[in-house]
């Protein structure tokens, strides 16, 4: 075995940025168990580190994980991880909510989401349909602010993933799923050397599914899934002290979006179904050098190129929907109902620069880095009710100066001290008369974290971060402007810009192996203070303004409140029985609310009479108060596999601007395998039970006109049960 190459390999891995908890099994030949943990490596910090040694709250999920899960998509993963939640709103879930914070939805406004995403050291933040599982290493879940690892694009945490890096040897394997609502998975990966120095890896896959939604009205699936992914990578040891990494992703998704019943069923009725498409791709280069056995200078350049189409039926429904019924014409002598479709274009340029120099002086680790991104994001939007195509474009800058020592006091004691200093230029324009502004501001984000470790390995830790949010402009908003001055509609000073958000957070927590190393262990208690919260708000405008009912204008824009909490507690912990057994499980509990906010677009706000809605210690959207995933591992011969979990959340409230509540859950999963020399044949099934899952809900409008448009909750189904086979050939 060529070490150049695996050393490289490594290296190329990590792609700068690096850091989980629950992964796999330690596994020998076939589908046996050691009983003893295997170590997690996090790639999210500074330096590679032990899951067990990173003093804060995070969790990894590794191959094994994904297959049991039969995850194609990020969205399958994340419950398995504490006080992690996500939106849908689209044909998969990818808008992120970690401890109850993150956005759940994106139409005109440009705007810097609050959990970040980076694949292989490429910024997809905000673009959470190319978080494909497709020959992934592992999936990183970094839960709390993360202001000195990467500053503006985690708020609230950051999600990382990272794929198989080349190796020094040559293999692959190859993937064929076949499951219910005509869903097929087909992919392969493969590489190997190429010379002494260089190594490189392909992967591809496709998916297809007919989706889960019946359109009665067309007659047909219309929430269809039509993706595909490739990647390349290449890791070339230059030198001995030199190595260079190159990764090239693409994505081609065409998927249907049709997924809100007027019925709140799993059909559909509209008669113009919509779209969510992407073409992306995306480009990392990294450099090594290790200019002597204390210092390192690593260099990274990546660059994301993605055009979206996202598209709905806005009536959901069709013009014949009233023939019959209370809302027929003929009783009225007009028309309740009405249709509209809305379409929105985005493109995507993100070019990012990090270089970083880390050291070691005694006692002391420590990084300083340089940062920098420039962002361009434009949006063209088709409305039914608009007088023409609007035109946007926000350009944005970031710069970013940062460091950290890591200080190991004594024998048991480390602290750890971050700091990193960010600045954020940005202009905005589009195509009507009134809308043509910039704005620049500044953050600071960091951490403090005194860690002690006992004689058995044992770490506890007190941590102190904080995070930031930029600011930015109500580009919905400001689109509407000439239409509501017309209506003699008068928008409140300021309301185009909002302020950016701040996050302190605190936090202690423990982590360890015990029972001789078969029972893996994290625990952790966090306390949470937002300043300057960016809430999403929906105004609701009758197109007729001497009206009192709809059909109505919808216009997000994000407000400031004045403050909120978020704090609970996390656990995961992994139980090696023994050879044959294994039990897993997690469990978050979580309590937020709003402080001192004043709403005048909640649904039981007066803003004609200047009476705002109170929403001061009302829990906060997307944060159900408890989340846990229970399961059990068996090996009944030395060729089967048997794994059975159960996930469950509660309710939470949908949305800020009124107080409808999705349901709670409890999903049971369940995979069997079978290894068969080179090959694998598995039956999986998620949600046996077929529960309601409500992904995404609207409530404080109504959208039916056979109820006369009577005002009532609307919620997206998530997946209903699914169920498959799985054949897995590796060479």
């Amino acid at each position: 075995m060529n070490t150049r190459i695996t050393t490289c390999a490594a290296l190329a891995a990590s792609l700068l940025p690096c850091t989980p908890l629950l992964a796999q099994p330690s596994t020998s030949s076939g589908t046996g168990h050691d009983t003893v943990l295997e170590e997690i490596i996090v790639t999210a910090e500074f330096r590679p580190v032990s899951a067990l040694d990173t003093a804060a709250s995070v969790s990894v999920f590794g191959e094994h994980a994904i297959e049991t899960r039969g995850a194609v998509h990020v969205e399958q993963l994340l419950n398995l991880a504490p006080n992690v939640n996500f939106s849908a709103g689209a044909s998969r879930g990818r808008y992120f909510q970690v401890r109850g914070i993150g956005e759940r939805s994106q139409f005109v406004e440009p705007i810097n989401p609050s959990v970040g995403l980076v694949i292989d050291g490429m910024d997809f933040t905000g673009i959470g349909g190319a978080a494909t599982t497709m020959d992934l290493a592992q999936v990183e879940i970094l839960r709390g602010p993360q202001g000195t690892l990467f500053g503006a694009n985690a708020l609230a945490g950051m999600i990382h993933m990272v794929s198989n890096a080349p190796g020094a040897e040559f293999g692959g394997s190859a993937e064929f799923t076949y499951g219910n609502f005509d869903r097929l998975t087909v992919g392969a990966a493969v590489g190997g050397p190429a010379g002494d120095t260089v190594s490189w890896r392909l992967a591809a896959q496709v998916n297809r599914a007919d989706g889960w939604y019946d359109n009665t009205y067309l007659g047909r699936p219309t929430n269809d899934i039509d993706e595909g992914f490739a990647r390349g990578r290449l890791a070339w040891a230059v030198s001995d002290d030199i190595d260079l990494g190159l990764v090239l992703f693409l994505a081609d998704i065409d998927n249907g979006y049709d997924a809100f019943s007027l019925d709140n069923t799993l059909e559909t009725l509209s008669d113009e179904p919509g779209q969510d498409t992407l073409e992306a791709t995306g480009l990392a280069v990294n450099a090594d050098w290790r200019l002597n056995d204390s210092l390192d200078l690593q260099a990274a350049l990546s660059h994301v190129d993605a055009d979206a189409v996202y598209s709905y039926d806005e009536d959901w429904s069709h013009t014949g929907i009233c023939d019959g019924t209370a809302c027929d014409s003929e009783d009225w002598g007009f028309d309740w109902w009405y249709s509209s479709f809305d379409a929105y274009t985005r493109n995507n340029r993100n070019t990012a620069a990090d270089v970083r120099l880390l050291g070691e002086a005694g006692r002391v680790n420590w990084t300083t880095g340089a940062y920098y991104r420039d962002q361009q994001q434009g949006l063209q939007r088709d409305y039914t009710y608009a007088a023409g195509r609007f035109d946007s474009q926000f350009d944005s800058r970031n710069a970013a100066l940062y460091g950290q020592l890591d200080f190991a006091m004594a024998e048991r004691w480390t602290l750890v001290t971050g700091l990193r200093w960010e600045t954020r230029d940005w202009d905005y324009a589009d195509n009507t008369p009134t809308a043509d502004d910039d704005g620049d501001e500044s953050y600071w984000g960091g951490r403090l974290a005194l860690e002690y470790r006992t004689d058995a390995g044992t770490l506890f830790y007190a941590l102190v971060s904080r995070g930031y949010k930029p600011g930015g402009y109500n580009a919905a908003l400001a689109a509407e402007l000439p239409d509501l001055e017309a209506m003699g509609i008068e928008v409140p000073e300021g309301a185009l810009v909002f302020d950016g958000e701040t996050l302190l957070n605190y936090e202690a927590g423990i982590k360890g192996l015990f029972l001789d190393d078969q029972l893996r262990l994290a625990a952790s208690a966090f306390y949470q203070d937002r300043d300057d919260v960016q809430v999403k708000q929906s105004i609701v405008i009758p197109d007729d303004p001497a009206a009192s009912a709809c059909p109505c204008v919808f216009i997000d824009s994000l407000q400031n409140a004045a403050g909120g909490v978020n704090y609970g507690l996390e656990l995961e912990a992994d139980w090696q029985l023994a050879a044959r057994w294994r039990l897993f499980g997690t469990l978050g509990l979580l309590r937020t609310e709003y402080r001192d906010f004043l709403s005048y677009t909640h649904a039981d706000a007066d803003p004609e009479n200047g009476v705002p809605y109170d929403m001061g210690g009302r829990d906060q959207a997307h944060a159900p108060r408890y989340q846990y995933t229970v399961g059990i591992e068996f090996e009944p011969a030395s060729d089967w596999l048997v794994q059975a979990d159960i996930e469950g959340k509660d309710r939470f409230y949908a949305s800020a601007s009124h107080d409808e509540r999705t349901a709670a859950y409890a999903l049971i999963n369940l995979r069997v395998s079978w290894q068969l020399g080179d090959w694998r044949l598995s039956a999986w099934g998620r949600n046996l039970a077929d529960e309601d899952v409500q992904v995404r809900g609207f409530g404080g409008f109504g959208n039916d006109p056979r109820k006369l448009y009577e005002v009532e909750p609307y919620f997206q189904l998530g997946e209903p049960r699914a169920y498959g086979l799985t054949a897995t050939w590796t060479y």
